[in-house]
């Protein structure tokens, strides 16, 4: 059946109306024998969903306007990357003034490039210092614009309750991140493989995997990264590059951020690509290709970011990290058997192939 839910919609002088009233909107939820719906509608001026630091930053500026929010989050704390999926040598890659949240620096005691465990503790000061109380394990389902209230209707299932809970506000912020939904591709006989098999948000450090075969499939920052730490740890770490890729340090692309600040991205581009050749020198005798396109205009037009080096070519070069060019063509038991026909053996396989986002699966 369909359910009325009475919305008060404000109107004054500086809206539309042109009298200063409240008028009343009534909206039709559908709901049935099997819907498991409240049918009392919470309302807000604005509903954040993610509580990430896109989420925190914009529920810290609201909060400074005095603007009522809520923030729907589908975990049970803040910022979920990095606290639970995220492997422990992880830093920021950026130089810490490039990451700060608004209204709130970094302590004077902060290290240049922040590691996990004090951005992780800069992000609780922030919630704490801004009171920050997100609604905890609510995952959205359903986000639409009703045109006669003007208004977003919210659906987000509470994971406690098993209840749907309908939420409206004026306006919507969408801060899920890039990183929403683990994606593990599918390769025929992988169910075969008597080791380990990861997603790199289930990885935490090299220690286990010391002198096992590890094979790394995926060579963006993460998965480089990954076989940076499981070399350190005295594993035999091999990687699959599918593509050319540009290594920049870290040193480098904070420089390229703040020229394109007054040079245009070419320009940026032309030096960034000299200076990797300079440091790193040819790399295609390891086989890592160098893109035709410039690293900072591959980030703004395909989201591709440059593998930054923070010891990786070294360990390439010496052979500690294995270069394998081929794709998977399938896994035969404990070897895993390469589109060049390589056959390698292999005690663990951990994936760093991204995630899929599920905005489009809620957001109307």
């Amino acid at each position: 059946m369909q359910e009325q839910v009475a919305i008060t919609v404000e109107s004054g002088p500086n809206s539309d109306s042109k009298t200063n009233m409240q008028e009343q909107v009534v909206i039709t939820v559908e709901s049935g024998p099997n819907s498991d719906s409240k049918t009392n509608m919470q309302e807000q001026v604005a509903i954040i969903v993610g509580s990430g630091p896109s989420g925190l930053a914009t529920a810290a500026c609201l909060s400074r306007k005095s603007i009522p929010y809520i923030i729907l989050e589908r975990e049970e704390c803040i910022a979920s990357t990095w606290k639970k999926y995220s492997y422990d040598r992880l830093h920021l890659h950026l130089t810490k003034q490039f990451c700060e949240l608004p209204h709130m620096s970094f302590p004077a005691s902060y290290p240049t490039f922040v590691p996990k465990k004090m951005f992780i503790q800069y992000l609780d000061d922030y919630v704490s210092h801004f009171k920050i109380s997100p609604m905890f394990q609510r995952t959205v389902e359903s986000a639409e614009f009703n045109e006669v209230s003007k208004r977003w209707i919210v659906k987000a299932r509470n994971a406690s309750s098993g209840e749907v809970e309908i939420y409206s506000g004026k306006f919507l912020v969408v801060a899920t991140g890039e990183t929403t939904n683990p994606y593990t591709p599918e390769v025929e006989g992988l169910n075969t493989f008597p080791g380990e098999v990861l997603h790199s948000t289930q990885y935490k450090s090299g220690k286990q995997f010391k002198n096992k075969n590890v094979l790394v499939v995926g060579s963006g920052n993460s998965g480089v990264e990954i076989s940076l730490d499981l070399a350190n740890h005295d594993a035999k770490a091999s990687i699959i590059f599918r593509s050319p890729v540009h290594f920049l340090s870290r040193e480098m692309v904070n420089l390229g951020l703040t020229m394109l600040k007054y040079f245009p991205v070419s320009m940026v581009d032309f030096l960034m690509v000299m200076l990797s050749k300079l440091v790193y020198g040819d790399l295609t005798k390891y086989g890592i290709g160098r893109p035709a396109e410039g690293p900072f205009y591959m980030k703004a037009k395909y989201g591709k970011y440059p593998l930054v080096d923070v010891g990786k070519c070294k360990k390439i070069k010496s052979g500690e990290i294995q270069v394998l060019l081929a794709e998977i063509l399938k896994v035969q038991g404990k070897d895993v058997l390469f589109k060049n026909d390589k056959l390698l053996p292999f005690d663990t396989i951990i994936f760093c192939t991204g995630f899929k986002r599920s905005t489009n699966l809620w957001l109307k």
